[in-house]
């Protein structure tokens, strides 16, 4: 372009062009922050113009288990068009969506416009942002502005790109990038260094954070070793930078105790700085502890006078003699006492110096990892495609861990039982998978919406295109990912039997190896002739998820779910009213909405009159129905209202389409 501009120059020289020029030049070396691509229009974008999305139920796949759980749902069709119609149904609602999208990775692993990207394809970086800016921007609308969280992994082929992506749509948020290894024998890279890990991007919205869990030893890394299970009473003198007298004057002051060195007996006024510690005077009957370090210089308390004193009172603080031969003050910190107050560490009394005894024994302790990870059940072939391949065979390529899912997404909904998950890149179904095992652990209701599309193989398209069938042609579509894999293993993970009825083997805990100390040898050093002491230690098998171990496989869920396929109606039909049309597909809005089923008994539609008639004014109809939803259209008579008044009728909401009939002039 800037060369064509200086080819411009030498044929249109008059001044009006060359300022246009000039201006034109400054704009394109205009230094610019953050990420620029080609947009590019897709099919789904084109289909939105002349045509409405919704949804249809197939009757045929439905998992009903229990009346008094909630439904779950998979919904097939392109995520676009699915994020359409759930922004109506859970805009702001979503506490945790959690993808795993194509990585673009140049081997035709995604497709666009209904042909494979590959590696020649100079516009697939481009179209790949397209694609996910289009779909992130539905997203963050239907997180929840004031606690969510949007969990998206990736591999270095598109990292740098995402993480640009996700900074512009989401200024508000924090994000942090986890580096996670998901195979450690390493995938080749041709003349690269082997790749063993990707890299997962959470999001977080609102208030949301990171909750501390019960960990196994191999999450605990380099912080294992000052971690414990028992109550930590630390030194209320402060130590390492800011540990000095002068780093915090009204930290320093003198805390009585008893001659005997029993009980607490208050606390002196602070000794302003400039004033020697000697010259205060002391009550005949106490000892004065000051913060003094072990070097003989003065130091500072953790807290100030009157934050010690409430301290004191509530039992955090205890005098010990047990490490000088003065006595010091320890307290337990702001983490323990936050899990004594809230019932995590049982009190079973007080000792002679009003200092709280704990029962900690049975206290397990939890922790927030760091952003490193490398678990043995993150493996993606282990846990991913053997698991996956144990229950429907091989159907799928690289599915996810089912731990690795389970486990990320449990740091931030285990505190949420009633929690609505999506996943709109769901491919083998492992989202829902993992929320039913959190469910199981915990008796929650979580409940998991996901959506993927029907697309075939690169592989089985060849075949099916070489026996002379086509896409919607029965036998392509009985090949496509939704009903060939995420549908097969979501019924068969639920029902525990494999795709051949067989009942799935074993539970859902994973024992890992790790060595512990045996024995301990005496040795006589070769360099130095002295006798030396050396561990040894012994391999053990150890269960790194306790909880799942009681989950056996073939018990299955406690789980329902529907299944929706996506479908177009004209936003401007010739033949028919628009209204009439949506009509047909309101009931599936409820249900995803509410995570109910419609069944005309407990959860009532009403469409018109007829309706009404059939549900309402039969006596013996009406004394079951719990929810109802009416059509706004309809006009009703007092004693009609009073009936629906009486079980808190409700429209149906007018954000399902009420902007598409607007439009119609409906």
């Amino acid at each position: 372009m800037l060369d064509f501009l200086e080819e411009l120059k030498k044929t249109h020289n008059d001044d009006a062009s060359i300022c246009a020029f000039n201006e034109i030049e400054n704009h394109i070396r205009e230094k610019k922050f953050g990420l620029v691509f080609e947009e590019h229009t897709e099919a789904v974008d084109e289909m939105l113009q002349d045509n409405i999305p919704v949804f249809c139920e197939d009757p045929e796949r439905r998992i009903y288990k229990d009346k008094d759980i909630p439904w779950n749902f998979i919904i097939e069709g392109d995520n676009l068009q699915a994020l359409y119609l759930l922004e109506k149904t859970h805009k702001g609602k979503v506490d945790c969506i959690y993808i795993d999208p194509p990585y673009n990775t140049g081997a035709k692993d995604w497709k666009y416009n209904n042909d494979y990207v590959d590696g020649n394809d100079t516009y697939r970086h481009s179209k790949w942002l397209s694609m996910m800016e289009s779909r992130l921007k539905i997203a963050k609308e239907l997180l929840n502005p004031k606690d969510s969280v949007l969990i998206c992994t990736i591999d270095e082929k598109e990292y740098l790109h995402l993480g640009n992506l996700l900074e512009e749509l989401f200024p508000e948020a924090q994000i942090q990038m986890i580096s996670s290894a998901i195979n450690g024998k390493g995938v080749a890279r041709g003349a690269e260094f082997f790749r063993v890990n990707e890299y997962i991007f959470i999001i977080r919205v609102g208030q949301c954070g990171v909750s501390e869990l019960p960990l196994p030893d191999e999450w605990l890394g380099n912080i294992k070793t000052s971690t414990t299970k028992q109550v930590r009473w630390g030194s209320l003198m402060r130590s390492g930078s800011g540990s000095n007298r002068n780093d915090s004057p009204g930290c320093f002051y003198p805390i009585y105790i008893s001659k005997d060195k029993k009980h607490f007996m208050g606390a002196g006024d602070i000794v302003p700085i400039g004033i020697d510690r000697n010259s205060v005077e002391i009550p005949d009957n106490v000892i004065a502890i000051f913060p003094i370090h072990d070097d003989g210089t003065e130091g500072r308390w953790q807290y100030s006078r009157d934050k010690f004193l409430d301290l004191q009172q509530k039992g955090y603080a205890r005098i010990s003699t047990q490490t000088r031969k003065d006595a010091t003050i320890r307290y337990i910190s702001e983490g323990w006492q936050h899990r004594v107050e809230n019932g995590e560490v049982m009190v079973v009394g007080k000792a002679e110096d009003g200092s709280l005894i704990f029962d900690d024994e049975e206290y397990i302790q939890k922790y927030i990892p760091s952003n490193q990870w490398w678990i043995a059940s993150h493996d993606a072939t282990e846990f991913g495609s053997k698991l996956l391949q144990k229950i429907i065979g091989k159907r799928f390529s690289f599915p996810k861990s089912l731990y690795a899912v389970r486990d990320v997404i449990h740091f931030f909904v285990v505190n949420k039982p009633n929690a609505v998950i999506v996943d709109f890149f769901a491919g083998s179904g492992t989202t829902q998978h993992a929320v039913n095992l959190l469910n199981a652990e915990d008796g929650g209701h979580r409940k998991c919406i996901m959506v993927t599309n029907n697309e075939v193989s690169l592989e089985d398209a060849k075949k099916l295109t070489e026996q002379g069938f086509q896409k919607g042609d029965p036998e392509w579509e009985a090949l496509g990912i939704a009903k060939y894999v995420t549908w097969p293993r979501t019924v068969c993970s639920i029902e525990g039997h494999d795709i051949n009825g067989n009942p799935l083997k074993g539970d859902y805990g994973i024992e890992t190896e790790a060595y512990e100390p045996d024995d301990e040898v005496q040795l006589i050093s070769k360099t130095t002739g002295k006798p030396i002491r050396k561990t040894i230690y012994r391999k053990v098998k150890r269960q790194s998820y306790p909880e799942l171990a009681k989950i056996k496989k073939s018990d299955g869920f406690v789980c329902n779910v529907k299944y929706f396929k996506c479908d177009w109606t004209p936003r401007k039909p010739e033949d028919y009213l628009l209204s009439n049309a949506l009509c047909l597909h309101i009931k599936e809005m409820i249900e995803l909405q509410n995570s109910i089923e419609v069944d005309n008994v407990k959860n009532v539609l009403i469409l018109n009159k007829e309706d009404f008639r059939k549900y309402v004014m039969d006596d013996e109809a009406y004394k079951h129905i719990e929810n109802i939803w009416v059509n706004q259209n309809i006009v009703f008579n007092s004693a009609e209202m009073e009936l629906l008044n009486a079980i808190g009728f409700k429209y149906i909401p007018k954000e399902f389409f009420g902007q598409e009939l607007k439009e119609a002039a409906e």
